[in-house]
């Protein structure tokens, strides 16, 4: 990679094909910037892991990643992710401008009419106290129901993978987030997932009632632009937007996906400079 300002791109990291729908996000509203995506796929999912190994992997991570990419900004775009190890990674990397992804609590605070609002998330981040200060400063005036799903996630891997999803099992992992209480019904469920967005179609055809589905897609990418507005690098011309998947393994229907999205996947890429090939060792 050259190291020219003008070249450095916008990192986007998620466990895996979840930050997808940051950088639809991102696309649109920076078109003159360059995107490096990086799906920490070997390690996938974040949920099965301790929290303290899997922040010293992330940190550990993000050391090799900062080396070789040097880019402009990374976005976490994975909840489990950020709501464990973003304040670390800023602490690790003083110097380098990280936008996390945390459940939308407070625009579901607000929004909400009948002031039932649920969580769709991860266990791991419906489970992290970083979640709970949230709703104790938001949403004290709501009741908030934290809905953990274990087969969310993979379910959106495998409907963008293949174009189909049991939808039966969606309907099942999003029951409990329906509630009726004194009349009133859950009017929100935040996305506290950057993967559920993928199943939200699915979701709204399985739901017993319409809510308003909370997908912070696009904040996440409207505040990484504010960073980068002051003194920002435009794109430059010579390398493309490529994803780097930390297994090495890139297969037909992973290919298709990312293809579909702009990127270029790494191993593919025979002209990638050493430091690329290096991350296929993760």
């Amino acid at each position: 990679m050259s190291d020219r300002s003008s070249n450095r791109p916008i990192l986007m990291f998620d466990s895996g094909i979840g930050g997808l729908t940051v950088l639809r996000e991102a696309r649109v509203l920076m078109p003159d910037r360059r995107f490096v995506y990086v799906a920490d796929d070997a390690a996938f999912p974040y949920g099965a892991w301790e929290e303290p190994a899997l922040k010293e992997h992330i940190l550990a991570l993000f050391g090799k990643l900062l080396d070789r990419l040097q880019p402009a900004i990374s976005v976490i775009a994975c909840n489990t992710a950020s709501t464990l190890v973003i304040d670390a990674l800023r602490e690790k990397f003083p110097g380098h401008p990280f936008v996390g992804t945390v459940p939308a609590i407070k625009p579901a605070a607000e929004r909400t009419r009948s002031g039932l609002v649920s969580v769709l998330a991860t266990p791991g981040t419906v489970k992290r106290q970083y979640t709970r200060d949230l709703i104790s400063k938001w949403a004290q005036k709501c009741h908030v129901r934290l809905v953990g799903s274990d087969r969310l996630a993979g379910l959106a891997e495998i409907y963008m993978r293949e174009g189909f999803v049991d939808e039966e099992a969606v309907r099942a992992e999003i029951a409990p987030c329906f509630i009726e209480r004194d009349g009133n019904r859950t009017d929100i469920v935040v996305l506290a997932c950057t993967h559920y967005p993928f199943l939200a179609n699915r979701m709204r055809k399985t739901a017993p009632w319409p809510v308003d589905w909370i997908d912070p897609a696009e904040a996440i990418a409207r505040r990484a632009m504010s960073l980068l507005e002051h003194g920002g690098e435009p794109l430059g011309e010579s390398e493309p937007d490529i994803a780097v998947f930390t297994s090495g393994k890139v297969d037909f229907a992973t290919r298709r996906l990312i293809q579909g999205f702009g990127l270029t996947a790494a191993k593919a890429r025979r002209d990638l400079s050493d430091s690329f090939h290096a991350l296929q060792g993760f």
